[in-house]
């Protein structure tokens, strides 16, 4: 049975709203509003949602580049302990860094341009203690070679490299120092298609050559597809829906979710994505409705949905739903 590398429980993270001469915090931004979840070890796990959902901050908070307001993440450490990352102070948090890196979004800003290959891809070493230039000269080769570049480009500068080319540096940075989980923040969005093809095939292969687990944050329904094992479904800073990836194509049950597959482009055009719409806008999280949050947009909302929030249940094993009609919508997936 796979062990659970990551576990997420009743996380939080607001932003304070302050106003007047005072500053005084008058109400908070629910960025991430109690989300749970895990990710076992070896795994692609998908975060997905409207922009503003809370993914990208709530990969944040894990990798403690964000200080969570409240809650568990329980990290599983090489040595086979299991600490939690929120209540860890920046010096306890130093020995874990190398087990959590990040891919970024931009391959264009990610990279400082004043910094060769050899200084951006070792640098992550020499913090790391690796001091013996020599040592990561031929380590900083290996990881190009790893991720289909030529060592002799290890002296040029980010600007002689195309936009895939760059990802696959900053992917080369992440797996410098042999992290046990990576946090790929729509890694392949700022991307040509043709080359987001190369990129997510290149994960892949890493993945299973390396062992490495994946949070991989994404809003392109067809890319998560591709690369996932399960998927969680954020709204409005919740998780909606969680489930492996065949399951919640196949068989969505919040609403939001069989919204999402209807607006999902399928190169047949006789085929119909989905039997639900949406409508309305995304209510703010500085201010969200009561209830379910989804229930302004829902047509299938009743007076329970306006006035209680659903709890996140595992309605089959694996499959968990924070809706109150779950268990009787009859909702279209994707084939």
């Amino acid at each position: 049975m796979t062990e659970k590398l990551l576990q997420v429980n009743h996380l939080h993270k607001y932003f304070p709203i302050k106003k007047g001469f005072m500053r005084k915090t008058v109400g908070n931004v629910r960025a991430v509003d109690d989300v749970s979840f895990f990710v076992n070890e070896g795994e692609t796990l998908g975060l997905v949602g409207e922009s503003g959902c809370g993914k990208t901050t709530t990969s944040r908070c894990i990798l403690r580049a964000m200080i969570p307001t409240s809650g568990e993440m329980l990290f599983r450490t090489k040595e086979g302990n299991t600490v939690d990352l929120a209540k860890l102070n920046r010096g306890e948090l130093r020995p874990l860094r190398p087990q959590m890196q990040m891919i970024f979004q931009d391959p264009y800003g990610s990279l400082n341009p004043r910094m060769t290959l050899f200084d951006i891809v070792g640098e992550p070493l020499l913090v790391n203690g690796l001091k013996n230039r020599k040592e990561r000269t031929e380590r900083v080769a290996e990881l190009l070679r790893l991720v289909g570049l030529r060592p002799e480009y290890m002296q040029r500068f980010p600007h002689a490299f195309s936009g895939g080319q760059r990802q696959r540096i900053g992917i080369a940075r992440a797996l410098s120092v042999n992290p046990r989980l990576v946090v790929a923040d729509e890694p392949v969005s700022a991307l040509d298609v043709s080359v987001q093809a190369q990129i997510l095939n290149l994960m892949l292969d890493l993945q299973k050559r390396l062992n490495l687990t994946y949070i991989f944050v994404a809003h392109n329904l067809g890319v998560v597809k591709h690369i996932c094992d399960r998927v969680a479904v954020m709204y409005v800073g919740k998780i909606a829906e969680m489930a492996t990836t065949d399951e919640i194509y196949r068989h969505p049950k919040h609403p939001y979710t069989a919204a999402l597959m209807s607006a999902m482009p399928v190169a047949d055009p006789r085929i119909k994505t989905g039997n639900v719409e949406l409508k309305g806008e995304v209510p703010s999280p500085a201010n969200p409705p009561s209830g379910c949050y989804f229930h302004p947009r829902c047509e299938f909302a009743m007076d329970v949905c306006r006035t209680q929030p659903p709890t996140f249940t595992e309605i089959t094993p694996g499959h968990f739903v924070a809706c109150h009609r779950a268990n009787e919508l009859k909702l279209q997936g994707i084939g």
